[in-house]
């Protein structure tokens, strides 16, 4: 389908169920694949990035089973010395992968889709390097595709510039216990997106593997044996809720979405309160949050520095077209090197709709428009700029999306559930 039109829509009302996270999901398959036995994983997500993933564990002899929706990982570690993997754009796996391969004897090839090599991988390669890993560029240096040499490392002190993603410093934290001797991790630069090398290490600690950090730059790791925990529950998306949640702030809810709530391991989460901030009414479970607005209660436009949850940030770009003050988002510098350039996408599209949009050196001031526009908004191939647009469907001329098909990667039933919450 190469678009797909949302007529205008001015209620949402109902209940979800997250599909599992994306990031929980590649984390725990890899883990789960190195673990000493095998884990059963339930509401693993499927969707494009976890293939990729799931078939490139498979070239390197680990066995996967589905039955009944469980998902069965037989752990043993990688039983084949080579191969040539293909991680379409799926970050959550390339990077890691790249770490854990290094460490792995063998001689192997990943690669990706063009957009997976625009992505920077330099500050990883680098970190590794320092570790004696043998990573060479087949293209543009510090870019995929990669032919790494894996091979017993030593250990040892290694610094990671994690500017531009957080990514860098999980996968190291992912691949330290595999090495042959103790090693310490400093990391260097801006440190965006903390929430999710907490969830790292939150998964790691579900594996038997302990890390010592006094902060959130400063670890250290030994040589560990990961442990199958036996049974391990996906927690839903969280960023994935923040669609759903907007939607019930705009659309006056209530809307409830099932899978992640207050206990929620996942940073995205705290958009939630965001929402409050602005002047929807929050209610919190364990695994879930409801949304809901009185018709009288405008939403109020905010300024905040969203560096801990810069995917969410996206829906607050969005969200903005609805509320009565602008909304000035910072600390999402790491947008440009994301599935798209997210910065520029979201300036470009949301002022097609009419809105007054203002580009900062890492974020966006968004006002909402004087007049709507109806518009066809391009996607870039990014699931996540195809699910915040959507909620421009209830704004007064709808909204048409191009290649609605993009939100396979993480999310393939999206616009059905969008479509069954509102009205």
């Amino acid at each position: 389908m190469p678009e797909i039109t949302l007529t205008s829509r001015s209620l949402a009302r109902g209940e979800v169920l997250l599909p599992g996270s994306k990031s929980l999901s590649n984390r725990i398959l890899l883990l789960a694949a190195l673990a000493d036995g095998p884990t059963r994983l339930h509401h693993l997500l499927d969707s494009d990035d976890v293939h990729h993933l799931r078939k490139a564990l498979g070239k390197l002899g680990v066995s996967i089973q589905e039955q009944g929706g469980v998902v069965t990982v037989a752990g043993g570690g990688f039983q084949r010395p080579g191969a040539h993997l293909f991680l379409g754009n799926a970050g959550t796996a390339f990077r890691p992968l790249t770490a854990i391969l290094s460490a792995t004897p063998g001689e192997f090839v990943i690669s990706g889709e063009p957009r997976m090599c625009e992505r920077p991988i330099g500050p990883l390669v680098d970190a590794l390097r320092q570790w004696g890993a043998q990573i060479e560029y087949l293209g543009q240096p510090g870019f995929p595709p990669l032919k790494i040499t894996g091979q017993r490392l030593a250990g040892g002190p290694v610094r990671v510039d994690a500017t531009l993603s957080s990514q860098f410093v999980s996968s190291l934290l992912m691949a330290a216990p595999l090495l042959e001797g103790p090693s310490s991790l400093e990391v260097m630069g801006e440190l965006v997106s903390l929430p999710y090398i907490n969830m790292t290490l939150g998964q790691l600690r579900q594996f038997g593997v302990k890390i010592q950090h006094q902060d959130a730059r400063h670890y250290q790791i030994t040589p560990q044996i990961l442990r199958t925990p036996g049974e391990m529950m996906v927690e839903g998306d969280a960023t994935a809720a923040s669609y759903f949640l907007a939607a019930g702030a705009i659309g006056h809810g209530p809307v409830r979405v099932c899978g992640a709530g207050s206990e929620s391991v996942q940073g995205e989460i705290r958009f939630a309160r965001l929402l409050e901030e602005m002047g929807a009414e929050v209610k919190w479970g364990p695994d879930w949050v409801e949304v809901s607005r009185a018709a009288d209660h405008p939403l109020h436009g905010i300024a905040k520095d969203l560096n801990d949850i810069p995917d969410s940030a996206m829906t607050l770009a969005v969200l903005a077209l609805f509320s009565d003050s602008p909304c000035e988002i910072r600390g999402v510098g790491n947008w440009r090197v994301k599935e798209c350039d997210r910065q520029q996408a979201l300036y470009q599209e949301l002022r097609k709709l009419g809105a007054r949009v203002e580009l900062l050196d890492d974020g966006l001031r968004v006002e909402s428009p004087l007049k709507w526009k109806p518009a066809r908004v391009e996607t870039y191939n990014d699931h996540r700029m195809a699910m915040c647009f959507s909620l421009a469907a209830f704004g007064p001329t709808g909204v048409t999306i191009s290649n609605p098909a993009c939100v396979s990667k993480t999310y393939p039933h999206y616009f059905a559930d969008f479509e069954h919450l509102s009205e």
